[in-house]
């Protein structure tokens, strides 16, 4: 496994659908992942310290967690199956180590609000980068040339 962390937030050029980046703690793997606006935004709220209200949803699972005396050990992007990528959060409840079946967009808000690490399985980053190549005919070398010249003024604020 490769621990990552969130680089950001922008958005295909193409679609307009958000794409959170994730980027290996030794910066050499970058991993974009392309989810939905309101997951993205949750991320961004949340990588902005945004002060909400009310709690949202995954900051009500957190809360959830945390009074059942759970803690989020690590969350883990496993696979990638037919351009779908699988994620589990890795909990201890009780002494017991159990895995939660989970978007990864999900699985990563939930690390960020539990300061929780990031892993990503080296098969899937190697998989995802031949997906991206197969989808855009382009090189290996321009795919990871775009996602690592990628400047924070590139990356979009979310609408709140």
């Amino acid at each position: 496994m490769i621990e990552v962390f969130v680089q950001g937030i922008t958005l295909d050029p193409i679609t307009n659908m958000p794409i959170v980046v994730l980027k290996s703690k030794e910066g050499k793997d970058i991993l974009p992942i392309w989810i939905g606006v309101f997951e993205a935004n949750a991320i961004a709220m949340e990588l902005e310290n945004v002060e909400r209200p009310r709690p949202m949803t995954h900051d009500l699972i957190g809360s959830l967690l945390c009074n059942l005396g759970a803690s989020v050990d690590y969350i883990v992007i496993h696979t990638l199956k037919d351009n779908t990528y699988y994620a589990d959060i890795v909990l201890t409840i009780n002494g017991e180590q159990i895995r939660i079946d989970s978007r990864p967009s999900d699985a990563i808000n939930i690390a960020l609000r539990s300061n929780a690490p990031i892993y990503v399985e080296e098969q899937v980053l190697k998989a995802s980068l031949e997906d991206v190549e197969e989808k855009t005919k382009m090189e290996e070398d321009e795919i990871k040339e775009w996602l690592e010249s990628l400047k924070p003024e590139d990356f979009k604020k979310l609408e709140h």
